[in-house]
C-alpha cells in the first residue's frame, strides 16, 4: 500500500488558539479512514490543511508526496463538506458537467463523466431532475458523485450521513464500501457506529492532539460482541461468563454489555447462542453488534 498522506509535527494556530498541536500520522491507500473527535477537536482544521485551503503554523504535511494545494494534487484529492449544496436552478446533469468542465474535461468528456459518476452512486434515473425533486438522501448521493468526478485517489467526506434517515444512511455507507477498492475515503463523523462498520483505521483528535492512531482489527485473537439491552439485567454477566466460549463480560455502559469470546471458536456461532440465551431468560435486548463498539475502543 502506498503512502498517500503524511504529517509530522503538524500544528495550526489561530491567534492565541491552537487548533492542532504536533500531530503525526500516515494514511495509506486501502480501507476507509475514520477521523473522529468532539467538536473543536481540530477535524475541520485538518481537512482544510490537507485540501490546501490553509497553511499549517508548524510541522510538515504532504499529500501524494507534495505540499497540499500544489497543482500535482489537483484531481487526485476531493473533499465534500458537510453542508455541500446543489444549485436548485439546474439539473443534476448540468451541475455535474459544470464541475467536470472545471477539472478540464471537454464538453463531450464532461457528459460522459457526469453519466459515469451518477451511475456509480445509483442515481442515473435522476440525471435530468433538479435537486428540489430529490430526497435528502438522493441529494447526498449526487454530491458524492460530484466528489468522484475525475476518479480521485482520496475523497474526504465530512459527516457524510448527517441528517439522513437510517435507510439512506445505510445506502451511503454501502456506497462508500463499494467504492473503497478504487478510492481511499477519509470520513469525519460523530456517528461512531457508522465508522466502525466502514473503517480500518482511526485518527482520534482531542483538543488538537492526536490521541489514537490505530487499526480497528488490532485484536484478531479475540472476537467481540456488544449487547444492548432494554434494561439492566443483574444476572446477565454471571450467566454469560459461565459459557465455555465466553472469555469476559463487561458492563461497558448503561444497559450495554461487551462480550469477549475466543477468536478461534470454530463452528460456534456466539451471536446465535447469545440471542438464544436472551430468549430463554426472557431478557429484552435492543441490539447485538458483531464487534467492539468504537466508543469502547477509543474512550
Amino acid at each position: 500500500m502506498s503512502c498517500l498522506i503524511k504529517a509530522s509535527g503538524l500544528s495550526k494556530n489561530f491567534g492565541d488558539k491552537q487548533a492542532l498541536a504536533g500531530v503525526d500520522f500516515e494514511i495509506h491507500s486501502g480501507a476507509p479512514v475514520a477521523l473522529v473527535g468532539p467538536n473543536g477537536a481540530g477535524k475541520t482544521t485538518l481537512f482544510s490543511i490537507l485540501c490546501g485551503y490553509i497553511k499549517p503554523s508548524a510541522g510538515q504535511v504532504s499529500v501524494f508526496g507534495v505540499t497540499p494545494g500544489k497543482s500535482e494534487t489537483f484531481g487526485r484529492l476531493a473533499a465534500l463538506p458537510q453542508d455541500a449544496q446543489l444549485d436548485p436552478r439546474f439539473s443534476v446533469l448540468h451541475q455535474l458537467k459544470f464541475y467536470a468542465r472545471l477539472q478540464g474535461f471537454s464538453r463531450k468528456e464532461s457528459q460522459y463523466e457526469a453519466e459515469r459518476t451518477i451511475e456509480l452512486v445509483g442515481m442515473s434515473a435522476s440525471l435530468h431532475q433538479k435537486p428540489d425533486a430529490l430526497s435528502h438522501g438522493m441529494r447526498k448521493r449526487v454530491t458524492i458523485a460530484q466528489a468522484l468526478i475525475g476518479s480521485p485517489e482520496v475523497v474526504m467526506l465530512d459527516e457524510a450521513t448527517a441528517g439522513l434517515d437510517p435507510k439512506h444512511a445505510r445506502e451511503v455507507r454501502e456506497l462508500v464500501a463499494s467504492l473503497s477498492g478504487e478510492t481511499t475515503f477519509i470520513l469525519s463523523s460523530h456517528d461512531l457506529s457508522e465508522l466502525e462498520r466502514l473503517c480500518g483505521q482511526v485518527l482520534y483528535l482531542e483538543q488538537g492532539r492526536l490521541k489514537e492512531h490505530h487499526t480497528l482489527s488490532a485484536q484478531e485473537q479475540f472476537r467481540y460482541f456488544t449487547l444492548r439491552m432494554e434494561q439492566q439485567e443483574p444476572e446477565l454477566i454471571e450467566v454469560l461468563a459461565d459459557r465455555d466460549y465466553v472469555l469476559e463480560v463487561v458492563n461497558s455502559q448503561d444497559k450495554e454489555y461487551q462480550i469477549k469470546v475466543a477468536g478461534n471458536s470454530a463452528g460456534l456461532l456466539p451471536d446465535i447462542e447469545i440471542l438464544t440465551l436472551c430468549h430463554q431468560k426472557n431478557w429484552r435486548y435492543r441490539q447485538l453488534v458483531n464487534g467492539k463498539t468504537l466508543e469502547n475502543q477509543l474512550f
